[in-house]
């Protein structure tokens, strides 16, 4: 692979104004798009070389054929410019969201003559204030209809509505007490609007007002002893206590703002987002994101912001919003939202009190979305087993494939490779099965590929891996013998073997079966940028539908073996990290940190020279010495 890539702008083309860039493919579709304060301090972080760069960043990087910017006056119009592209260009390597469409809302339709209340999980109803979402349908239906006997507004549909306005008499519901519009004849448009309004607002958290105008109503009425009207203030007071308990006080009750819990792995995040108005939990949405790049946890705050308030309206966007770490562009997204909501909002971090409490509460709400969403669809039997016959009929296998074995190849800069093994039986990880092999001399993924392959099929040709051994110990229990027996290394065959990566990883994958004599065993890989699924000797991938239980299967299959790659890479890491560099006099974590930076690992650190280490900022030549002797001597 080339060390640079052959777009690369030329040195000093890049301007140092802020702005957004785009990376386009070679049919010049947008792949990703970035805001930057320094253009070219932001795109030179792409153009190291390549060895350096994380993964799915050096995929995308190499994927793309130009790069372009547009250069703007100001940060906060950098930021507006992203979210606009991103919006219309749906980047495919930028995050990508999946809103929980299950999750219903109350909806008032203000645009309407005489506004109704409604339950729906359509969000795009012109004029309409939502609220919510709730987490049960019959949980919308119970607080409409307490609500309706406080603020007795219209249910009814809209062709009841047009038929009682023509013909003079009240809509059904409205006869039977359960429609409070100008259907009923009970009220006036206007005066129906009143009550709307009323709605709207203690919805919005403006229930104190209205529990002190209520109590002061009955106790005028019981006073004047008009003890009916006095019993309908308290029904009112009762119902409104009722909707009240089922948000318990979480905040001060002036407070309004929403909150972000986020759970994350390397490929994905599920974010808790409750949204506090008066002080209550007046609706919770989840959202799940798939991460193509790999961003920090600020980047991705950045963009979980700039989805939930890019197209809300001002009354949407609450005075305060609590993440759990801060964007680097924390003071341009204050300022983008105090412009679309016409007054300060602040973005903080919650770190102590009621705030922290109620952030931890999202955050394992958002950890245990993250673990439904990975888990959901293996648990269902149905599902599994529609994934292997999609599967056997997507590949011509001749049976269905009931244990497949996974691979990736994972390293750092270039070095310290390892590689993964998962293995899935009936469609379920088997996790005592899971296997890691230490790569120490390979040229790139390819060879890599090939070595750790014709490593595990070897077992295949020993009998006594997979047989049952001798016993190994024995012990009397009950008078009897009993004994107890090794576990064997590699126990089965697989009927599928399944590669992270496209035609030249599924090519080596080949190689090896066939060197091995093992070509008997179906092969596939699976390639990150498109879901394409290769096979080998083909020019062209098989295409799954997005919504195949195949897919999927083969999709989860591939990120177990990169989370399980990545988990013991990083465990070698630091425990190199911790017993090599560490004991080095002198060297702290500072010049640790920059050491692994400019060497990417310990293995490459050891075969650099003195002057080569001398010449890092902050190690001087006896360092240098010190750090040379210390590793030549291990």
């Amino acid at each position: 692979m080339a060390e640079q890539l052959p777009y690369k702008p030329k040195q000093g083309e890049i301007p140092t104004d802020p702005g957004v860039y785009r990376f386009r493919d070679p049919a010049g579709r947008i792949l990703y798009v970035g805001k930057a304060k320094n253009l070219r301090a932001r795109l030179s972080n792409y153009f190291a070389p390549l060895r350096t760069l994380h993964e799915r960043t050096r995929r995308m990087v190499t994927t793309a054929a130009s790069v372009e910017w547009t250069v703007v006056a100001s940060d906060v119009e950098a930021l507006q410019l992203e979210y606009m592209w991103i919006q219309e260009f749906s980047p495919p390597f930028n995050v990508r969201y999946k809103d929980d469409k299950s999750y219903p809302f109350m909806a008032i339709t203000l645009a309407d003559e005489a506004p109704r209340v409604i339950v729906t999980r359509n969000h795009r109803i012109p004029g309409a204030k939502y609220f919510g979402p709730y987490p049960k349908v019959w949980a919308v239906h119970d607080t409409i209809d307490l609500m309706i006997k406080v603020f007795p507004i219209r249910t009814c549909s809209d062709a009841s509505y047009k038929k009682a306005m023509a013909t003079g008499r009240p809509c059904f519901p409205g006869q039977i007490g359960r429609c409070g519009g100008p259907c009923s004849m009970k009220v006036g448009i206007e005066e129906h609007r009143a009550i709307v309004n009323d709605f709207v607002a203690f919805m919005s958290g403006g229930d104190e007002r209205f529990t002190k105008e209520l109590t002061r109503r009955m106790r005028e009425a019981s006073a004047a002893m008009d003890y009916e009207a006095a019993a309908g203030y308290r029904d009112k007071l009762q119902a409104i206590d009722a909707v009240l308990n089922r948000s318990a006080l979480v905040l001060a009750s002036d407070m309004d703002a929403d909150l972000f819990g986020i759970a994350e792995d390397e490929l994905a995040a599920t974010v808790q987002h409750f949204v506090v108005r008066g002080g209550r939990v007046r609706g919770v949405r989840a959202i799940t994101i798939e991460k193509e790049l790999d961003i920090s946890g600020g980047e991705l705050v950045d963009q979980v912001i700039q989805r939930a308030y890019g197209g809300a309206s001002d009354a949407d966007i609450p005075r305060q919003i609590l993440v759990p770490v801060l964007p680097d562009d924390a003071t341009e997204l204050e300022a983008w939202l105090r412009e679309r909501r016409g007054k300060l909002v602040s973005i903080q971090v919650a770190q102590r009190g009621r705030k922290a409490e109620l952030m931890k509460t999202a955050a394992l709400n958002a950890q245990q979305a993250l673990m439904l969403h990975k888990t959901r669809r293996t648990s269902d039997y149905v599902a599994r087993t529609q994934a292997l016959t999609d599967l056997q009929e997507a590949l011509g296998l001749a049976e269905a494939p009931l244990r497949i074995e996974g691979y990736d190849v994972s390293h750092l800069s270039g070095t310290n490779v390892v590689a993964s093994m998962v293995v899935f039986e009936d469609g379920l990880p088997r996790k005592d099965q899971y296997r890691t092999f230490g790569v120490p001399e390979t040229t790139d993924d390819t060879d890599s590929i090939h070595q750790v392959l014709m490593r595990r099929l070897a077992y295949l040709d020993r009998p006594e891996e997979n047989e049952p051994p001798e016993p190994t110990e024995a012990a009397l229990q009950d008078g009897e013998v009993v004994t107890t027996r090794r576990r064997p290394r590699f126990a089965y065959p697989p009927q599928l073997l399944v590669v992270d990566g496209g035609k030249p990883q599924v090519e080596a994958a080949a190689r090896a079966l066939a060197d091995a004599g093992h070509e008997e065993i179906a092969l596939c890989g699976i390639a990150k940028r498109l879901e394409e699924v290769w096979l080998p000797g083909e020019d062209f991938p098989v295409i799954l539908p997005r919504t195949s239980e195949a897919l999927y299967l083969l999709q989860r299959l591939r990120d177990e073996a990169h989370r399980f790659a990545i988990t013991h890479q990083r465990k070698r890491r630091k425990r190199d990290i911790s017993t090599v560099l560490a004991e080095v006099p002198g060297l702290g974590d500072a010049r640790i940190r920059a050491l692994l930076r400019h060497f990417g690992s310990v293995t490459a650190l050891r075969s650099a020279t003195e002057d080569e280490i001398a010449q890092l900022p902050g190690i001087g030549p006896k360092l240098a010495a010190s750090v040379h002797g210390h590793l030549a001597a291990r």
